[in-house]
């Protein structure tokens, strides 16, 4: 190949010209405290709670629900433990099996100063049915978190029905919703969720900012403390730049043509089953993220295809970046039933709206050459 083609999109995707643009002033001339009583600080103020609005516009939430973090990370622990905290009512959470590291070691962490962790099993497409959140849904249930969107197979979850039966049971409800953001929509209202997480570098901002949305009412106990910012969910001073890019970058997400993206997955993905015989898609075919596509490839490492992948310029991935390196099989895989030895040959392919037809023709036709 000629030239390098990104397809890791979910693990970062492509900062946006247009969102450094939008955050460059902030970095530079604008640079003051927004918590500063000057003009140059009250200005910054200004632009952090436009920024603010919005983000709030784009979720279909109130300016006050938004709280900036440093990213999904952030926001996912201040969103299990702080949720989880500050509810009086029990000390039963439920997560699924497929959750991201940020929420899965958070509620572990929970269970060691005494909270009760279940895990809620998916199916061999990574879904969470209602029959089996209901099933384990109790009267102390205080939290259920449920990914969106799986970042390592890309099956998009049924949170509206989800979230309605935990609201119904007494219970909050925390989606991580840091893969969804950009191909699914996300009217937190019509979702019916209790607090949401995002993270900027998923949708073209630099690392380093992401959001979490807090429902009011919700109980809430803030994990840093310090001078009350952001009405004391989260003290320190703000990321004014951070939140301008959040916000154009979650403007111009809005303006991508999704179904197209979902048109070149499907195209993609019958290319790779047409060509490489021992290629399995893995989670659900059509209800999954737009520009992602993974399967397991029987005979083959997923690392060893990587490297055969970018010595032809093709750049992607065997799962979570957060386990990149790990010998382990894929925790997400083996839950959905896939045996561990099949499990260590996964491999994923994530792009966006830029990436062309073409670039994922030629992916498909390294791959096959790298499986034979």
């Amino acid at each position: 190949m000629s030239s390098t083609t990104y397809l890791d999109a979910a693990a970062s995707a492509p900062v946006r010209r247009q969102v450094l643009e939008a955050m460059w002033p902030f970095l530079s001339a604008k640079h003051a405290n927004p918590s500063s009583r000057h003009e140059p600080g009250l200005a910054a103020g200004r632009a952090l709670e436009d920024a603010r609005r919005r983000v709030a516009r784009r979720l279909g939430v109130r300016p006050a629900e938004i709280i900036f973090t440093s990213g999904g990370t952030e926001a996912d622990n201040a969103a299990v433990k702080g949720i989880a905290l500050a509810d009086p009512r029990g000390r039963h959470v439920l997560v699924s099996a497929l959750e991201h590291p940020a929420v899965a070691e958070s509620a572990a962490w929970l269970s060691r100063i005494g909270y009760t962790v279940e895990t809620v099993p998916v199916d061999a497409d990574g879904a969470v049915s209602p029959e089996a959140l209901a099933a384990r849904l109790r009267e102390d249930t205080t939290l259920v978190s449920i990914q969106h969107a799986s970042n390592e197979v890309g099956t998009v979850q049924d949170v509206a029905t989800l979230a309605r039966l935990t609201g119904d049971a007494g219970a909050r409800f925390h989606t991580d919703a840091v893969q969804a953001a950009g191909s699914e929509p996300l009217d937190v209202g019509a979702l019916g969720v209790d607090a949401l997480s995002l993270a900027g570098h998923k949708l073209g901002t630099p690392k380093g900012v992401g959001v979490l949305v807090l429902r009011r009412r919700t109980p809430f106990e803030p994990l840093l403390h310090g001078g009350g910012q952001q009405r004391g969910r989260r003290s320190g001073t703000e990321d004014v730049a951070g939140a301008v890019g959040m916000a154009a970058a979650l403007e111009l997400a809005a303006e991508d043509d999704v179904a197209g993206l979902r048109a070149r997955r499907d195209a993609f993905i019958a290319a790779v089953e047409d060509r490489v015989p021992g290629a399995r898609l893995t989670g659900r075919r059509t209800v999954r993220l737009a520009g992602h596509a993974s399967f397991v490839v029987a005979g083959r490492s997923g690392e060893s295809l990587l490297l055969d992948l970018e010595r032809d310029g093709v750049l992607c991935s065997a799962g979570s970046a957060c386990a990149a390196g790990s010998t382990e099989a894929s925790p997400t895989l083996t839950a959905m039933g896939v045996d561990e030895e099949l499990a260590q040959t996964a491999i994923r392919f994530s792009f966006g709206a830029g990436t062309t037809s073409a670039e994922l023709e030629q992916a498909a036709e390294s791959l096959a050459s790298a499986a034979r």
